[in-house]
Formats: C-alpha cells, structure tokens, sequence
C-alpha cells in the first residue's frame, strides 16, 4: 500500500473543517487531563483518606467487641439490643449497583475501604454492605462482634470517607472546566476562520476577473501576513492587468494601422482591370490577419471587465439565431423555461456566437440551440451534424492554440475560439463541455450558475 493511499485512508476519518478539528483535539486534550488529574486524585488523595479511615473504624470495632465481650451476658444483650443487634446475617445485597459514573466511583470506594477494614479487622470479624436494607434506600456497614461468648451482626453508621463524597463535585466539575475549554476554543476559531473566510472569498473574487477589497491586516500576526500577502499579490495582478491591457492596445494600434495602409496602398498601386484573383488573394491574407489579431484581443480580454446584469438568456439566443438566418443559416431552436440570471451580456454573446460559428463552419447541417434548467443551473448545447470528435480530441481542443486533426479542423483559425469559450463560461463560474449527438453529430454544452453569489 502506497503512502498516498495510507495518508488519504488516516485522513478520510479526520474532520473536514479546521474548526471541527480543533475543537475536537481541545477537547481530547481537555479530557486527558481530567482523566490523568483525576487518577491521581483518587490514587494520591483518596484512597490515603479511605485507609486512616479504615485504620480508625477498625480500632472502633475492636473497642466495641472488646466492651461487648467482657460484659455480663444480660448486660452484652442488652447493650447488643440498644445498637440493633441481630443473631442471623444480613441478607447479601441484591441491589444492582447503578451504572453512573458517580455510583461507580463510589462503589471503587467501598470496596477500597471494606478490603482495608477487613484487614486491619480479626479473621472471625467478618464485615457485610448492605445497599437499600428494608426498602429504605440506605447504606449499612454490618460487622459480626462477640456478645455474651455468641456472633452478633450489628449495624454501624457510615464515614462519608467510604462513600462518594466529593466525587460527584469532582466530576461536574470536570465536565464544566472541558465545555468552558471547548467554547473557549469554539470562539477563538471562530475568530480566526473569519479572517480566512474573507481571504477565500477575495480569492475568488480574483479568480473570477474581479476587483477584491483590501483585507484588513489586523487581528493575529500570522492572519495579518497571509492577508498583507495577498494584498501586495492582487496589487501586482491588477498592475500586470493594466499592462498588458496597455500593451494588446498598443499592439492593435501598431499592427492594424500598417494594415490599413497597405489596404489603401494596394488599391492605389494596382490599376484597374488588373487581375482580380490577386487582389482578392491578398485581401483575404489581410482580413485572416485581422481575425487572428481579434481573436486574440478577444482572449486576452475575455470580459473580466464587463459588469454583470441581469438578462434573459433565452432572448438572447433568439436574437442571434435570428442574426444568423439573416446570414442564410437556419438553427432549430428548443429553448426551454431558464429564469433570468446575471451574466455579462457582451461576453456570454461572445460566447454564443463562438459556437454557432463553428457549428456552422464545421458541422454545417442540423444546427439547433437547446436550453434548459438543470438544479441550480442553467443549460445551453449548440449542436450540429458534422463529424464527431472522441472524448480526448474535445478537451484538448479547449487548450489556447490547441487545433483538432479531424475534418473539425478550421485551417484558417489560431486555434483561440473554444479557448476564448472555455474562459468565459469560467468567468460565469460554469464549465464548457463536448458530447456526442444521439443520431451523429457534436453537442457543445455551457452549464452556467442561476444564483451565482458574490462570496
């Protein structure tokens, strides 16, 4: 068994959150020390306390059987009479001993003080508990004397030595100190998860191609660290955002202003009635390098940007299938019950458009929008009747500059779009993915969130 596999077995019984975790060691903690105070309590403290006592009933016992035993024999019954004395022993106890921890600690302690009277007591001075004798729910300590040369079993009254007291105390005690110690740490955790929570949810924010709050860098000198960090990082990202938006402008400025040029230059220096196939050659090569510098602008920016509103996402779909008949190509449209959501309008067309693009180049036949609601989600597959893609093929194609080598291949592209696609439906906080169409064919899948929360 590998240590990744042993490591993942160990962790599977492990509490997910830290605050569970925490609260749990506490308290484990807690309890050991209880336990372990406990034991020397009842080793160190008591049973010394059961033993003089022991040593001191004993000495009274002899004392009495001694007085007992040299009285007159009328006078020994008497006297054996007065203390309730009896001839016959004691019925053995038959109460169930009650399984509480108090009763339990206090029979340890009665029988920790019967062996050691016992001992300090003569072998023919045998001693009986007796538990709830006669229906009244008390204790007897029964001792065998001598009164007039016979046994007797009289009945002696109790040291609170040889019961529980002081333990029942003890133990509530010791389970108010450990629920004091978890609600302790309860609130402490507490107070440090709130700091982590607000780094995760600024995290995401990050993630998501926003702009996060400061994090205050008060509180615990490791908390205020991490969040100093990830200050100082998202000011650096958002400075490298601002670059390199500075820079794709510069380069779109630079790039399509020779272009431009050339355009009109081309169209000075070639006469008219020249051959055309040039021409058209030429400016074909020209708007490629056009689409391709779009493209990228169009990935590099991907609509971080952009504000969310609230849209219908069924309307939407139905103006750019509208769009595209006017252009000669006709989409089956099943746009099922979607409530409006927050999406970014520019963005999620882009990304609509993407794909009824490439269906429409590539698949050419069978173009159809569906949409749907899925849980807390909704659906939208741009299908075709093109030629399918396996599995493999699908997601390698969602990789920037990734391009199949099947007849989906677009000969004329950077190989962006479905990368351009991808990003934007994880701007939305949902995910792109490729299926393959019952009867033939390729079904792009956008599953994006209906109640996105901003934490």
């Amino acid at each position: 068994m590998s240590i990744a596999t042993r490591s993942k077995r160990r962790g599977r019984w492990l509490p997910r959150s830290l605050l569970t975790r925490n609260i749990v060691l506490l308290v484990a903690l807690v309890a050991l020390t209880q336990a372990c105070s406990f034991a020397v309590l009842l080793h160190f403290v008591q049973r010394p306390r059961i033993d003089r006592a022991a040593i001191i009933f004993a000495d009274y016992i002899k004392t009495l059987d001694g007085v007992l035993a040299a009285m007159p024999p009328d006078q020994g019954r008497a006297a054996a009479a007065r203390l309730g004395a009896q001839t016959a022993a004691p019925e053995p106890d038959g109460v169930k001993a009650q399984r509480s921890l108090p009763r339990l600690f206090g029979t340890w302690q009665r029988d920790v003080f019967l062996r050691a009277l016992q001992h300090h007591l003569p072998p023919d001075m045998p001693v009986r508990w007796q538990t709830g004798n006669g229906g009244d729910g008390g204790e007897r300590l029964w001792i065998r004397v001598h009164v007039a040369g016979a046994p007797s079993w009289i009945a002696l009254p109790m040291t609170e030595d040889a019961q529980a007291s002081g333990i029942t105390t003890t133990l509530i005690l010791s389970v108010g100190l450990a629920l004091l110690a978890a609600l302790t740490g309860y609130l402490i955790q507490l107070h440090i998860n709130r700091p982590l929570k607000d780094l995760a949810r600024a995290a995401r924010h990050v993630s998501a191609g926003e702009a996060p709050v400061v994090l205050p860098t008060d509180g615990p000198t490791e908390i205020a660290q991490v969040s100093g960090a990830f200050n100082q990082m998202t000011e650096a990202l958002q400075q490298a955002e601002a670059t390199r938006a500075l820079m794709l402008a510069g380069v779109s400025h630079d790039i399509r202003t020779p272009l431009t040029k050339l355009r009109l230059a081309m169209a000075m220096a070639i006469p008219r009635g020249a051959d055309d196939t040039f021409v058209a050659s030429a400016e074909s090569y020209l708007d490629h390098i056009d689409t391709i510098l779009q493209q990228f602008m169009d990935y590099a920016g991907s609509g971080e940007r952009e504000p969310p509103r609230q849209g219908d996402l069924n309307a939407l779909i139905g103006q750019l299938a509208a769009d595209f008949a006017g252009l000669g190509h006709e989409f089956e449209l099943s746009l099922g019950e979607v409530p409006g959501f927050a999406y970014r309008p520019v963005s999620l067309m882009r990304l609509l458009m993407n794909l009824m693009h490439n269906a429409i180049a590539y698949g050419r036949t069978g173009l159809a929008v569906r949409t749907w609601t899925e849980g807390d989600a909704a659906c939208v597959a741009v299908c075709d009747r093109g030629s399918g893609i396996d599995a493999a093929e699908m997601e390698k194609l969602k990789t920037p500059f990734s391009r199949g080598t099947n007849a989906r291949t677009h000969s004329g592209g950077t190989g962006l779009g479905l990368a351009i696609v991808e990003r934007i439906a994880r701007l939305h906080g949902g995910s792109l993915q490729f299926r393959a169409r019952e009867g033939g064919g390729l079904e792009a899948l956008v599953t994006l969130p209906l109640n996105r929360h901003s934490s």
